[in-house]
């Protein structure tokens, strides 16, 4: 049976929610035919540490053993779901985390490729977003903060070997909630409409085309 792994991040930057950690939950909770869904929420705190994103999502992978693993982030500048494409080999930090760090211009592996492409079948997920009636996009730019830390990490850990019952992963960035645009404007979306779009995005990778 397929396994997969969603993740979500917890609140930062000043917010007390994140619809990531709430849209992985609910996903996971849901009954998948096929396929065993778990998650985890990762911080939001950068680096190698033990305490790190990048070492919450190893250690959720060791345990879980997905086949596929999909990262969810806010972007509070979205006006549509975004299926990332591109994760790069930077850090560079518009705020600092939440262990009270801004990186700037840091390399996430030393010596890594300059870039990964995501191994979802983005298109396909975004056309099934869409086909929901869910604004979707393809991004070819996931950030420079820790969403795209954790998409290069992972895509670099299926590379290389390290995760070794990961074969797919990837990145999608899903706007802010309308309470969060309240109090800081810009673009939000209602859970529930984002919930309708990933959930049809995932049932893509149940598909024998997926």
């Amino acid at each position: 049976m397929l396994k997969i792994l969603v993740t979500g991040f917890e609140p930062f930057g000043g917010s007390p929610v994140n619809p990531s950690e709430m849209l992985a939950r609910a996903i996971a909770e849901e009954c998948w035919p096929g396929a065993i869904l778990s998650h985890t929420i990762l911080p939001v705190i950068g680096g190698d540490g033990a305490q790190s994103c990048s070492a919450a999502l190893r250690r959720a992978i060791d345990f879980n053993k997905p086949n596929i693993v999909v990262c969810l982030g806010e972007n509070a500048k979205a006006s549509h779901i975004l299926f990332e494409r591109v994760a790069i080999n930077l850090r560079d930090d518009r705020i600092a985390d939440n262990a009270g760090v801004q990186c700037q211009d840091q390399a996430i592996i030393v010596d890594g490729p300059n870039a990964y492409f995501s191994s979802l079948p983005v298109r396909a997920m975004r056309d099934a977003c869409e086909g929901e009636g869910i604004p979707a996009l393809l991004s070819t730019s996931a950030g420079t903060f820790l969403c795209n830390e954790v998409m290069y990490v992972l895509l670099h850990g299926i590379a290389v070997g390290e995760l070794t019952s990961v074969t797919t992963g990837g990145f999608i960035h899903v706007p802010q909630l309308p309470e969060q645009a309240s109090q800081r404007g810009g673009p939000s979306m209602q859970l529930r409409h984002i919930l309708v779009g990933v959930r049809a995005s995932f049932l893509t990778l149940l598909s024998p085309l997926g």
